[in-house]
């Protein structure tokens, strides 16, 4: 899967919930491995902020990025739409300290999106794969989010409020496919006894009936509710039972849930990759959303290169008789026993290693240890692969070693060990030449790297 971005720019004006200003946000095209930044260009430099997790200042009442001096708040609607959508490099420019907060919700970026279209890149998407369960729990507000190992992303949200009126609710999205459907219409939503607390803090300037739903569900006298409304700047509203007091309907019974998933959604993609995994959230907010996000960027930079996923129970995409029609080499020297996936531009093959390899007896007798130009070797034949899986007649090819560069050997490799051998063109191949970056893995490890040229040249 390739990179993604936008074909043409578009804007988007509105409120801002919080500072009620009337905000600007265009959405321009970025450059591969560029992600998603703010710009304010309505201050002096026009500075930029990445939209990581580490960069987050504020969660009280939404994601709010910070550099020094410098605020972008309420960013998770935005970066909700753009990652469901796919896009993995967008500049996002702002005239004002807060995205608009439109309806509430993430549909209209998801409709923009559509109009405007996405445009693949010449990079492949860099997943980040969750390969083990890992959680994180607040004692003190019993929220909670577990990940858990998936070969795609799904999320799943369970809430629970001391209200009447929304005591608990859940909500799923098992495909990203289906979030315009099933959860880009939520809008937000605010309890009225909340809003005296916030209005006087500074904050929901911008909020009214329209940009958020308003839940009524402790009985309020007359006098309070014309003084809430003074505060807000909204005309009086008379309310006489508990419920919903929103001109405009629920769009499901458990929007409140749905919006929050939106959430979990828009604070997971300051992670800055795409994540292969399924999120379950107990009674989030961005506070631990936020705490989340930043133990698994943590993981994502000390993670130069994850490991390919094997599963030994999956037919290879090519076995060893495939290879054979590829590769002249022979025993004792075939070095890759099967391909279990393979592109245009990256191949991942196997090598099981076991005790009965012909150069264990001489290096080492006491202590067998795999040669590490041999983990080389394997890496090439795993690109010699590549290159000739795609070529008329690839029996009449074959591939030489031209150089070899920043070979690291980092860990041995003995009897028992199954290499997965991870190569991928650095350049498209030309004049016959293709230049191939390779890893070799054990289990998580990277036990061995190099880049190398290699010439492909047909047989006399």
């Amino acid at each position: 899967m390739e990179q993604l971005t936008l074909k043409s720019p578009f804007s988007v004006k509105g409120k801002g919930l919080h500072s009620g200003l009337e905000i600007t946000a265009e959405f321009k095209a970025a450059p591969v491995n560029y992600g998603y930044r703010f710009k304010r260009v309505d201050l002096e430099g026009e500075p930029m902020i990445d939209a990581v997790a580490e960069n987050v200042v504020d969660t009280t009442r939404g994601t709010v990025l910070g550099k020094g001096d410098i605020r972008i708040s309420t960013v998770e609607h935005a970066l909700a739409a753009l990652y469901a959508a796919g896009v993995d490099n967008c500049l996002i420019e702002l005239n004002g300290p807060e995205m608009p907060i439109l309806d509430g919700s993430s549909i209209q970026y998801v409709e923009e999106l559509e109009r405007v279209g996405l445009e693949s890149q010449d990079a492949d998407k860099d997943f980040f794969i969750i390969k083990e369960k890992q959680s994180l729990k607040d004692d003190a507000t019993g929220s909670m989010i577990t990940i858990y190992p998936d070969d795609h992303f799904s999320v799943e949200v369970m809430v629970e409020y001391n209200s009447p009126i929304l005591p608990n609710q859940f909500a799923m999205l098992d495909d990203i496919a289906d979030f315009k459907q099933e959860v880009a219409s939520a809008r937000t939503f605010v309890f009225v006894r909340e809003i005296e607390q916030l209005a006087e803090a500074g904050l929901i300037k911008g909020g009214d009936l329209d940009n958020a739903i308003v839940i009524y569900d402790r009985p309020t006298p007359e006098e309070k509710i014309r003084h809430l409304c003074e505060l807000m700047g909204v005309p009086m509203i008379k309310v006489d039972q508990l419920g919903y007091i929103n001109p405009k309907p629920l769009k499901w019974d458990n929007e409140p849930a749905r919006h929050k998933l939106m959430d979990v959604i828009g604070d997971f993609a300051l992670i800055g990759k795409p994540i292969k995994g399924r999120i379950v959230a107990v009674r989030p907010g961005h506070t631990i959303n936020n705490q989340f996000t930043r133990m698994i960027r943590k993981a994502v930079k000390h993670t130069e290169i994850q490991s390919p996923t094997y599963n030994p129970n999956i037919e290879p995409v090519i076995d060893i008789n495939g290879i054979k029609k590829l590769l002249p080499h022979r025993y004792p020297f075939l070095l890759i026993d099967k391909v279990i996936e393979i592109d245009r531009k990256h191949c991942i093959a196997v090598k099981n290693v076991t005790v009965n390899e012909p150069f264990f007896p001489g290096h080492f007798p006491q202590e067998p240890v795999m040669p590490g130009v041999l983990q080389v070797e394997a890496m090439a034949q795993a690109a010699g692969v590549l290159v000739l899986n795609y070529l008329e007649d690839p029996h009449t090819y074959s591939t030489y070693f031209l150089k070899i560069d920043n070979v690291k050997f980092r860990q041995k490799v003995v009897p028992g060990n199954t290499l997965l051998l991870n190569v991928s063109l650095m350049t498209e191949i030309r004049r016959g030449c293709a230049m191939v970056k390779g890893y070799a893995f054990v289990g998580e490890k990277i036990v061995c790297e190099a880049e190398f040229m290699a010439q492909i040249i047909k047989n006399k």
